[in-house]
């Protein structure tokens, strides 16, 4: 039987609390080491309101202003696997290139997934059918 992880804990409030701790953290860190994510930080704080000031349905609302925060999350997700790789070794190495260049193909999608709702959204306004 395998033990329980000593770095686990049981759940109740203190867990939740500790986990949102640890986001915070996360935030921090990715904000700190990760040019793009702070390039991408600021693009939503721009594109979050100008989506909800754009769409005309709750629905159209809520696509524009979830799209950039889909992509923080891809980013940060990318960045874990590249600090991950980086910690492991410096060093090329073909299989932590993989991963690293994955994650970036998540973000790349990422970014053409949020461009492609926008566009579903607005083009059709600027150039009906």
């Amino acid at each position: 039987m395998t033990q329980p992880s000593p770095y686990k804990n049981t759940g109740g409030l203190i867990r939740i609390i500790r986990a949102f701790g640890y986001s915070l953290q996360g935030l921090g860190a990715a904000w700190r080491h990760e040019v793009a994510f702070r390039q991408e930080v600021l693009l939503t704080i721009i594109l979050i309101p100008l989506g909800l000031w754009l769409g005309n349905t709750a629905g159209e609302r809520l696509l524009l202003a979830s799209m950039p925060v889909l992509v923080l999350i891809v980013e940060l997700i990318n960045s874990a696997i590249e600090a991950l790789a980086d910690a492991i070794s410096t060093d090329h190495h073909p299989m932590l290139g993989r991963a690293k260049d994955i994650g970036s193909a998540a973000v790349l999608l990422a970014l053409l997934l949020a461009g492609a709702a926008w566009a579903t959204v607005l083009v059709p306004r600027w150039w009906p059918g």
